[in-house]
């Protein structure tokens, strides 16, 4: 949040003093917020926003056709039924978001355009002095926080990732990044080229498609996609039951978790077999002449990376309708008038749109500091993936790979908001997680296993993340279905919590 530009303001504002500071209003910081209000009603807390207004993800990325990879019954919050189709745009996201902030009273805790720069743990005041900035103003402001609860997410919002590939400034076409989507870009009757296949690729595409004259989808290797109709057959059938619309929501939830973890556990044991049923189904949309190898055949298992959802399959349709083509090859270098690549092939371009990625944004993404050491969070081990040994009253949610990010936010403010409660009743001002005389001796590992899981953006990143240990209580955990039975059971009088 420290790397956005703010006008030169000397003055500091009196510090403010809270229980609580939140820091980000997207899905885990507008939750967090949610729960606080309903489970620790009696602290003071606030929500920090950089950016103008909620949304996160869902407010930085505008790109034409931005939508959500993963579905509204379990992207949504499991208090807040979701009641449209469960592929869903920005704006409806957003929408959802605001309800929530308004039904709750939440727009009063929540400061927009409000930057933080450094948190020090103050060990003889037992709390955070956080000192952040007006960016529209550039005014120093500090607070006093006891627990500092991180919220923003997992990449930085202020630039996507971009290689610095040979010869960009050649091009004599616009280059952009779906991440900071440029509000004049006129693409219509142009030849876009779209350096990535994710899931970003696959959302943009089949918006532009119909506008350009033609789409190159230009990839060093593909992706695996899934297909299906962007509805949910159960949801309709019990709203002409005229059901509940809570009930609908916890039911057509449940439905979805379970075939998730099914499909989970199958990409698990049979890999082969459902990278066959992948492949045949995008065969199916694109017709029995298509290459599928090499362009549509991945190189690693299924949910090694993350599988990108096609609604409608739309991304096929703009293949299939000849606006489109894919090409698999990598860049030798950029020219004048698009690319060359190492095949000795030429692609021409008047835009190229690079999706190829984010920048990892870790639980130390503002500069922190115990006592007033810098601390390096790289050199600290997880606690479940939400708190750091050595780390006082601090927490992070980080969502899911293999399932909905806002799952993680729920069982996350439910711990915290439990964790407060405990160190109220207890009479503790200091909570910090310490590896257990049993785990001295563990091995420390990277954040996650990359022959589990290994996207671009999380290998680039691994080096600023934590540790892991070979223990579950010591890694952040891929499995929904058991930290959601798991978390509830966390006992506070386990040596691996230290109060004081």
């Amino acid at each position: 949040m420290s790397m956005i530009d703010v006008p030169a303001h000397e003055e500091t504002a009196p510090p403010e003093t809270f229980d609580v500071m939140i820091v980000g209003a997207g899905l885990s910081g507008v939750g967090a917020a949610w729960h606080l209000t309903r489970q620790c009603p009696d602290r003071s807390f606030v929500v920090l926003e950089a950016q103008e207004s909620f949304g996160g993800t869902w407010l930085t990325h505008r790109f034409p056709g931005i939508r959500s990879d993963s579905d509204l019954y379990t992207l949504g919050y499991r208090f807040k039924p979701w009641t449209g189709a469960p592929i869903a745009t920005a704006a409806e996201i957003r929408r959802y978001m605001g309800e929530v902030i308004a039904e709750n009273g939440l727009e009063a805790r929540i400061r927009y355009r409000h930057a933080i720069l450094a948190a020090d743990w103050s060990p003889e005041a037992k709390h955070w002095t956080v000192e952040a900035v007006r960016t529209d103003t550039g005014q120093r402001l500090r607070f006093a926080v006891n627990f500092l609860w991180m919220c923003q997410g997992y990449y930085r919002h202020d630039a996507g990732y971009t290689p610095d590939w040979d010869g960009m400034a050649a091009f004599k076409g616009r280059i952009v990044h779906p991440q900071t989507w440029p509000d004049d870009l006129d693409y219509r009757g142009k030849r876009v080229l779209v350096i990535g296949s994710g899931a970003t690729a696959a959302t943009l595409v089949p918006a532009i498609a119909p506008d350009c004259d033609h789409v190159t989808i230009l990839q060093r290797s593909p992706t695996f996609y899934r297909t299906g109709r962007n509805a949910i057959p159960i949801a309709d059938e019990l709203r002409q039951l005229q059901i509940k619309e809570e009930w609908i929501h916890e039911i057509v939830r449940q439905k979805i978790l379970y075939e998730q973890a099914a499909f989970t556990r199958r990409c698990l044991a049979e890999p082969d077999a459902v990278k066959a049923d992948m492949l045949a189904d995008v065969r199916a949309h694109l017709g029995p002449e298509a290459e599928i190898d090499p362009h549509f055949t991945p190189r690693y298992r299924p949910w090694r990376q993350r599988i990108a959802f096609v609604p409608n399959g739309d991304l096929f349709a703009a293949i299939r309708s000849g606006k489109t083509t894919v090409v698999t090859d990598e860049i030798e270098r950029f020219t004048e008038t698009g690319l060359l690549l190492k095949s000795g092939k030429a692609l021409a371009a008047d835009i190229i749109v690079t999706a190829t990625g984010f920048h990892l944004s870790g639980p130390g993404a503002i500069a922190l500091s115990i006592g007033g050491k810098p601390l390096d969070m790289a050199e600290t081990v997880t606690y479940r993936g939400m708190m750091f040994t050595g780390v006082p009253n601090f927490a992070w949610i980080f969502g899911y790979f293999r399932a909905s990010w806002t799952l993680r936010v729920d069982l996350v403010g439910d711990f915290v908001c439990r964790l407060l409660n405990h160190m109220r009743e207890v009479g503790a001002r200091e909570v910090t997680p310490a590896l257990r005389e049993e785990d001295r001796d563990m091995p420390l590992l990277p954040w996650t296993d990359p022959e589990d899981f290994n996207p671009g953006y999380l290998m680039r990143g691994l080096h600023l993340l934590p540790k892991r240990g070979d223990k579950p209580d010591w890694q952040h955990s891929q499995d929904y279905w058991a930290e959601k039975d798991q978390f509830p059971a966390i006992d506070f009088t386990d040596p691996a919590f230290r109060f004081s």
